[in-house]
């Protein structure tokens, strides 16, 4: 086989691949997993899931706290009020003013006759208001009855929530078009490593033959060596492809969320049939399967909730208020006893938007244009889906084709090695010959291992662009 190739393919899914690996430790845990149950452990572990559903929690929370907008506020309020010195306010004399004001109605004269007569100016004096100690205790109420923005609010909270379940779900897909390819291509892996096997068994039994051969005085010792120097290789290789396989399975279960010190024994089998499945029998699509096209409409008709909030801002909001408070004054702190006097009040607030520098209009047109570039996006989606869905198509019929032609052509090349070394075991064939035939069946291996891989990998992006993985 191909080192180098075989080699990148493991370094490239080495972050999202897995394969059965046994960790020495004390708390590990063997998990058998088939494909549906490997999907079904990351749905409930990978980290980004995970986050997506605390996104979902807080959407959530989110939504009641707009719903707790239009219910109605009460608060309650208790306080005490100390004054060391309570104010002294200056005001015109009144108690003189009033004074005059009864004397020279009655017509109460001086002692020597003569009328009283009122002074031009009464003076002022001072007085103090108020006691040394203040209280009051009281319940404030108010209920929006019309709020443009806030009506809005409750209108958008199951879209909401529904993009943000939509945003789970595209997540979710994601994840799981990886599992499947890493899966997959890992028990594929148990081929390549059965092929690797085969390969080391038939050289194993040639060297013997060719060291009975030599030692009758029918081969070269050269044969010999050459023959130890192909099984060391193999080995090397098999090693490499061990190395690479183990790789994949901690990229798995960092894919799953999975500890590293547990097993990870994959259940499911794959078959040439199984990869075809007939799934381009049927190539009908549409734009609504894919998840990410539903996340795009749903973000869409968030956007036109968004400009419908701005443009109700420009409508009064309407509300009431209502309060009901018990208040005391106290020159000494006794509010166990004495009087306490009510207080309340219903109150009617219309307030209406009239001019704020421009700020709503900016807000409208800000919010009209993230819609219009929603929909372009939308518009873009589609075209791209068109795009993913027949490149996959191709890149899937002929990866299909290029699987069963490799097939073929590794059975071509196992029965001409199984010849060529009759031959040779005859006596009727070189050395040459046998290593030109392993060297071609190494190579049609390598090949159908390579076709195995894309026909896997383009299998799963054809569903996925179809809407249709399961």
């Amino acid at each position: 086989m191909k080192n180098g190739r075989i080699g990148k393919r493991y370094s490239l899914v080495a972050g999202a691949l897995t394969v059965s690996v046994v960790l020495a430790a004390q708390d590990s845990t063997v998990h058998h997993l088939s494909l549906r149950q490997a999907v079904d452990y990351a749905g409930k572990h990978n980290v980004q899931v995970r986050n997506a559903l605390l996104d979902i929690q807080a959407q959530d929370a989110s939504n009641r706290e707009v719903t707790a907008a239009a219910y109605p506020q009460l608060n309650g309020s208790i306080g005490a009020t100390y004054n060391p010195n309570v104010a002294t306010q200056t005001f015109p004399n009144f108690i003189a003013m009033a004074t005059y004001g009864v004397l020279v109605q009655e017509d109460v004269r001086k002692g020597n006759g003569n009328p009283i007569v009122p002074p031009a100016d009464y003076g002022l004096i001072q007085a103090q208001f108020g006691t040394r100690w203040t209280a009051s205790a009281g319940l404030d109420l108010s209920q929006i009855l019309f709020d443009g923005q806030v009506f809005v609010g409750l209108q958008a909270r199951a879209t909401s929530m529904q993009f943000r379940e939509k945003a789970l779900e595209v997540t979710t897909e994601n994840i799981k078009a990886n599992i499947y390819k890493v899966y997959y291509q890992l028990v594929v892996s148990r081929t390549q490593v059965d092929l690797l096997d085969a390969n080391i068994a038939r050289l194993d039994k040639l060297l013997h033959d060719t060291r009975v051969i030599y030692e009758n005085g029918f081969a070269e010792k050269l044969d010999v060596d050459k023959l130890s120097v192909q099984i060391a290789n193999l080995q090397t290789e098999r090693q490499k492809v061990l190395a690479g396989i183990s790789n994949g399975y901690y990229g798995l279960k960092l894919l799953l969320g999975m500890p590293i010190r547990d097993t990870l024994i994959l259940t499911d089998s794959l078959s040439d049939e199984q990869i075809k499945d007939g799934i381009l029998e049927n190539g009908v699509y549409t734009y609504a399967d894919r998840k990410d096209y539903q996340y795009a409409e749903l973000g869409r008709k968030l956007n036109e909730f968004n400009v419908r909030r701005y443009q109700l801002s420009r409508y009064p909001t309407v509300s009431l208020t209502s309060g009901y408070s018990k208040n005391a004054q106290r020159n000494q702190f006794d509010f166990y006893k004495g009087p306490y006097f009510t207080f309340s009040n219903i109150s009617l607030h219309v307030n209406v938007p009239i001019f704020h520098g421009f700020a709503t209009k900016a807000r409208i047109s800000e919010a009209r244009i993230a819609l219009e570039q929603s929909r372009n996006q939308l518009e873009y989606l589609k075209l791209s889906i068109d795009n993913d869905v027949e490149q996959a198509r191709n890149n899937f019929r002929t990866a299909i084709e290029a699987m069963d032609y490799q097939k073929k052509n590794l059975a071509l090349a196992e029965t001409v090695y199984e010849q060529t070394k009759k031959k040779y075991e005859v006596g009727t064939g070189s050395n040459t010959e046998i290593t030109a035939a392993q060297t071609d069946l190494k190579t049609a291996q390598s090949n159908y291992i390579n076709a195995l891989y894309d026909a896997i990998i383009a299998r799963v992006d054809y569903l996925k662009a179809t809407g249709k993985l399961d």
